[in-house]
């Protein structure tokens, strides 16, 4: 075996101090959608019963359409990541929904999808 020194342990011990900051600290980052310049904030629920199936919102939608959509699509995505491993989404109201179809309401539009296993 190789013999360890104290320069090498503090070294070590200082980079997983770092590491354990910057981790930490990687929580409190909102993670909202940029589009045009205009910042977009949105979430994802659950529908009650079927966890695989989800609601996701995002606005403002006065700001820009586009980019409303654009963040409840990458709520999903994230939701569907975060709780199922996967990225695939079966859509029923989605990116792809003509735009005059969508359920606009509050400022914000919002999709209706499925995490595909």
């Amino acid at each position: 075996m190789g013999k360890v020194s104290k320069r090498n342990g503090i070294g070590t011990w200082a980079a997983l101090a770092l590491t354990a900051v910057a981790v930490a600290g990687c929580g409190s980052i909102k993670n909202d959608y940029n589009y045009g310049g205009v910042t977009f904030s949105g979430k994802a629920k659950p529908v009650k019963g079927d966890r695989a199936s989800f609601v996701a919102t995002a606005g403002p939608a006065s700001a820009s359409l586009d980019g409303a959509v654009g963040g409840a699509e990458y709520e999903g995505i994230k939701y569907c990541i975060e709780y199922l491993g996967t990225s695939d989404i079966d859509w029923q109201v989605g990116p792809e929904t003509p735009r005059q179809q969508l359920d606009l309401s509050d400022n914000k539009v919002t999709f209706r999808g499925r995490c595909a296993e």
